[in-house]
């Protein structure tokens, strides 16, 4: 890392929007002639909305996907000209404020629809909208008889300009899943029933299964902050995220004394720690602990791994540092995650995945940005 910590920070999060940018043009490019749009829904993962979905409209990025209206009306100040759409679609009695950010909602029932017709009706306005169709995955989305019915009863879909017919794919990280062929055939049997209007079924997996999955529109988001969730080949990304911890104290065990709450891990040799200023509540899970004889994660200190050992606390860890060739002083920087330690690799030992570590990171760390996009 470059550049003082501010004082009082216990550790920063370093985002490189030029490698943001440069993924978001890599998909682009590989997804051509389809357009590529950009998911920014929860803070851009986590990552920071306010830096994130101007670094890519200005790489070129004119379609960004959000969950709410609250979202949306916040992108809406950042990329003034794009285009929006609210995947979690219209709550009851919610139709002013999407209205008011000028956001595309993408409907999911027959409710849904009928209520964004009768405001577009009061409002005296043709208002933008997408459908969703369940395709296989059975969250979100119009059945195929929902669909069938708007087919049947075009006036439903009066004062309204259908932009988008979407659907989402349950198993694309597993190119192997016969599911992902039964999605698409009946993603195919739905969309028919809206001819002439373009559709999206991909998300950052679904576009690396080919092109007969990317449609007219892709949906990436996790591969764009350098997530490697295809389990089929590396998609075309870098990562963009890197976290870093102050060390607070260097510690020496003798033989047999224990580290942590539960005392769940012994030193069976002497042994030195570095107390590390993270913990669950920034985002290091608590699944990560290690009892004696476990192996766990491991951080890395000047580029060397060392182990984490104990339990996880809501603000401190331990590492051991016996065997680092290098020096280990309170006050350095121990990386959590970056080079080496990788978000799939750190969401595989802790039990989940890698979009829960990055959503999950805290608040008190510093953020910095760095890589103005090209």
């Amino acid at each position: 890392m470059t550049g003082a910590l501010p004082p009082g920070k216990t550790g920063v999060i370093t985002v490189d929007l030029g490698a943001l940018a440069a993924n978001w043009r890599a998909l682009a490019a590989l997804v051509d002639p389809a357009e590529c749009a950009a998911v920014v829904k929860a803070n851009a993962y986590g990552l920071g909305a306010a830096r994130v979905i101007p670094a890519l409209a200005a790489a070129g990025c004119g379609t960004f996907f959000v969950a709410t209206a609250d979202e949306a009306g916040e992108a809406r100040g950042l990329a003034p000209g794009a285009r929006l759409f609210v995947l979690d679609g219209l709550l009851p009695g919610g139709a002013c404020p999407l209205a008011e950010a000028g956001a595309t909602p993408v409907l999911s029932s027959l409710e849904e629809i009928d209520e964004w017709r009768a405001f577009a009706k009061a409002q005296g306005m043709r208002l933008p909208c997408a459908l969703q169709v369940d395709s296989g995955l059975n969250r979100l989305g119009l059945t195929a008889a929902c669909s069938g019915v708007l087919a049947a009863e075009p006036h439903r879909l009066d004062g309204l300009d259908l932009r988008l017919v979407m659907s989402h794919l349950a198993c694309a990280d597993d190119p192997t899943h016969p599911l992902n062929a039964r999605q698409r055939v009946a993603f195919d049997r739905q969309r028919a029933f809206f001819p002439g209007v373009p559709a999206s079924l991909a998300a950052s997996d679904g576009l690396m299964l080919g092109a007969d999955f990317h449609y007219d529109l892709v949906r990436p988001g996790y591969a764009l902050y350098g997530g490697q969730a295809f389990g089929g080949g590396p998609t075309p990304v870098s990562p963009v995220v890197t976290v870093e911890a102050r060390v607070l104290q260097i510690r020496t065990l003798t033989s047999g004394e224990s580290v942590g709450y539960s005392a769940t891990w012994e030193a069976a040799r002497p042994t030195r720690l570095a107390v590390v200023a993270a913990g669950y509540a920034d985002g290091f899970a608590r699944a990560l602990s290690v009892a004696s004889g476990g192996a766990g994660w491991a951080v890395h200190v000047a580029g060397e791994a060392a182990p984490v050992v104990g339990r996880v606390s809501m603000d401190l860890i331990t590492v051991d540092i016996t065997d680092l060739a290098g020096d280990v002083r309170r006050g350095d920087l121990v990386t959590l995650i970056g080079p080496g330690a990788t978000l799939e690799a750190m969401g595989h030992a802790a039990g989940t995945i890698g979009y829960e570590v990055l959503t999950r990171l805290g608040t008190r760390f510093a953020r910095r940005y760095v890589g103005a996009p090209a």
